[in-house]
């Protein structure tokens, strides 16, 4: 029979199991955060109907989507979860506590390039509050909060949450007249910092009614030192414009209250995502020591999350980390704890002889104290069993011998420093228990 060469398809991760222990840290982290935030997990299909799926479609989006067919069935595969909770919301409204705080980490899949760093399968971890009928900004601010406490637990702390508003961009653009070009100057601006002021000045004077006095004084604004100091001096300038600015002000004044400190959230009125569902703060998360990488946290406010399925008005707001992007930047750059692998067990029952019996009796017990515990069954040499837990790193060996088995026993051996001590089952599980390592932060931000 001829033999087909084993592959992965291009843009898709595959982890061995030490790195796959770092990544299952990280996604930890996250869960635990978002839970100590009061956010109720949630699963949605990896399949949806399509027409579900693309009813906010189009453009790149339909290009890039996995679509196939099944017998009479057109279904098509997440590009995102957004959408998915939209239906999610839309479906189970009257099951819902409102205001429903919801996080889902998941797999999505887009039919794009394939380049370093970018995935065709990658996980996103999502967290979203959505209101029925209103929602108060003071949601905008917390999502600050939840943005910085989960860095801070994944062991970084040189980033940057980058803001701004909305409903402030769509106000100066209407100051400024450029209010009916406001979707491709939206486009333009989110280019800004990947092309540069003299490229985004060319794109702005090749749209119709846009002056080149018009498209430079934006560009001022926006890009000005001291963005306070511009708000200031627009205030008063124009309805519009009031309403962003206040709305901003009221996000990043309860932002001390919230625990962020001030050094790791700044305004940056250049700051658009240029989706055009958001509606008010928008949020990119940067790290400061490689700036090239662009945003590795990013979201903001809307306020019809799911007009295409129900006549209800129900505003949201969220953020989304691209956590395969995250953990292969920080696996590039030599950032992630060896210490966050963890073995699969915690410690390895050996039999030495025809003890089987006595160590499948061991191991029930070191389970039952909760120990996560693996058996050795092969028939092999004493060297090649610990030879095993050396290379899977388990911190305790139990050995089970003819001994120990006629007296009830266990040798207790700490295999990271050689001590070993006879005891039983239930007096080594205790032991174990209170030798184990605490779960490092997964990240380290100085390389090894």
């Amino acid at each position: 029979m001829e033999k087909i060469k084993p592959r992965t398809l291009s843009g898709f991760m595959e982890l061995l199991p030490g790195p796959q222990s770092q990544m299952d840290a990280v996604l930890d982290v996250l869960r635990e955060t978002y839970a100590l935030f009061g956010f109720v997990n949630i699963d949605t299909p990896i399949l949806e109907a399509s027409e579900v799926l693309l009813a906010k479609g189009g453009g790149e989006t339909e290009k890039q989507i996995y679509r196939f067919e099944k017998g009479d069935t057109d279904l098509s595969m997440r590009f995102d979860l957004t959408v998915p909770l939209a239906k999610y919301v839309a479906m189970n409204y009257g099951q819902l506590a409102f205001p429903f705080r919801r996080c889902q980490i998941g797999k999505v899949y887009r039919g794009e390039r394939a380049q370093r760093g970018r995935f065709r399968e990658f996980y996103q971890a999502d967290v979203d509050v959505i209101g029925d009928g209103s929602l108060d900004p003071a949601n905008e601010a917390e999502m600050v909060a939840v943005i910085c406490e989960t860095f801070r637990r994944l062991g970084l702390s040189r980033f940057v949450i980058r803001m701004n508003n909305r409903r402030f961009l769509n106000g100066l653009f209407e100051y400024l007249g450029l209010k009916e070009q406001s979707a491709a100057v939206l486009g333009a601006i989110d280019k800004l910092e990947k092309i540069g002021r003299e490229k985004v000045l060319e794109v702005l004077c090749a749209l119709d009614g846009v002056t080149p006095e018009s498209a430079g004084q934006l560009l001022d604004i926006v890009s000005a030192e001291d963005p306070e100091g511009m708000l200031d001096s627009l205030s008063g300038k124009s309805e519009a414009l009031d309403k962003g600015i206040s709305e901003l002000r009221q996000v990043t004044g309860l932002l001390p209250a919230f625990g962020v400190p001030a050094d790791k959230w700044k305004l940056d009125l250049t700051i658009a995502r240029g989706l055009d569902y958001y509606t008010g703060t928008v949020y990119e998360t940067t790290l400061l020591d490689y700036p090239e990488v662009g945003s590795v946290c990013s979201g903001g406010r809307y306020d019809d999350l799911a007009e295409y399925y129900t006549d209800k008005k129900l505003p949201g707001v969220g953020v989304s980390i691209g956590v395969s992007r995250l953990f292969f930047i920080l696996q590039d750059q030599g950032l992630l704890r060896e210490e966050a692998v963890r073995p699969p067990c915690d410690a390895l029952v050996i039999p030495m002889g025809d003890v089987l019996d006595a160590a499948v009796t061991a191991s029930t017990a070191l389970r039952s104290a909760g120990v996560r515990t693996q058996l050795y069954m092969e028939q092999k040499k004493v060297k090649a069993k610990f030879a095993y837990a050396d290379k899977l790193g388990v911190p305790y060996a139990v050995v089970v011998g003819e001994e120990e088995k006629q007296n009830g026993t266990v040798a207790l051996k700490d295999l990271r420093s050689g001590d070993q001590e006879t005891m039983t089952a239930a007096e080594a599980a205790k032991i174990i228990l209170e030798g184990l390592p605490s779960r490092a932060a997964p990240v380290q931000e100085k390389r090894k």
